[in-house]
């Protein structure tokens, strides 16, 4: 079977999103873990989202004229995150996955951007293998962690909405932690009213785009992170991914009784820098 890849459309949404639902499934499942989407018609709402955003790369796959996988990579800022990519379970084994991700990669080098970043499940061998030989390297172990956010409020930290008129200091707070700011993710989440800032003493000491699998967060110590999550309606998605290397972190959100789901790992190319304070990545990176 001849394999061609193409941009994606809108009207791939439907096609990608089964795929998506059924690769996830069958490789969480095989391996005893929950699926990271709960069903087909979830799968295909969060790839029509990726499909219509204008700042998110899709390139599909296709063979025998129907689709047989897909990738997506996120281009709102420096650093572009990877996934989620995926291939129908009844044609894997066939490069069909190596091709997407060399697509994306080669994409992300012509456009220069300064770094590339993925999380993989951890129990997925075979993926870990493939991104370490497309040059990936290791960067961070991450635990899923779910359940309802604990009701604690953290003394001398307040949680408010983020607006518009939060997001220099914001990217300013980001670019200190990280090396570079996350910019674009934080604009969407203000305009669909799902950041939240954390302050102490007058001023902004963290953020996040959301407490969910999809959103991110930094703060300048793990009190921020923990007023972020304490203030949270619920934990949206699979779970929230905490480095598994910040002991303190994650032994607070299992004594307030979140439950640990998976491990992922935090992968990049390119630039990267060992953060320098609290952060919880997203699914992407």
């Amino acid at each position: 079977m001849r394999i061609a890849l193409r941009v994606g459309r809108p009207e791939d949404a439907e096609a990608c999103g089964i795929i998506c639902y059924q690769a996830f499934r069958r490789l969480a499942e095989h391996h005893g873990f929950p699926p990271d989407f709960p069903s087909p018609d979830f799968a295909t709402h969060v790839v029509s989202a990726l499909l219509l955003h204008p700042n998110f790369y899709a390139v599909v796959a296709e063979g025998d004229g129907r689709i047989l996988g897909s990738n997506f990579m996120d281009e709102r800022g420096g650093i572009a995150g990877i996934g989620p990519i995926t291939v129908d379970p009844d044609v894997q084994d066939s490069a069909i996955g190596r091709s997407l991700m060399q697509d994306a990669m080669d994409r992300a080098t012509d456009r220069s951007f300064k770094g590339v970043r993925l999380c993989q499940a951890a129990y997925h061998n075979r993926s870990l293998a493939l991104y370490a030989k497309l040059g990936f390297a290791v960067r961070e172990p991450l635990s899923t962690l779910q359940g309802t956010p604990p009701r604690v409020e953290i003394p001398g930290a307040s949680v408010r909405k983020a607006v518009t008129a939060d997001m220099e200091v914001c990217n300013a707070l980001c670019e200190r932690i990280h090396g570079h700011d996350r910019a674009g993710e934080f604009a969407d989440a203000v305009a669909k009213g799902l950041a939240s800032v954390v302050e102490r003493e007058g001023r902004i000491s963290g953020y996040d785009t959301g407490i969910a699998f999809f959103g991110h967060a930094v703060g300048e110590t793990n009190e921020d992170l923990k007023a972020l999550i304490g203030a949270a309606e619920e934990i949206q998605g699979p779970g929230i991914l905490v480095p598994s290397r910040n002991s303190e972190l994650l032994n607070w959100g299992l004594d307030n009784g979140l439950r640990l789901v998976q491990q992922m790992t935090l992968m990049s190319t390119g630039f990267y820098r060992e953060p320098e304070g609290a952060y919880l990545p997203s699914v992407l990176y």
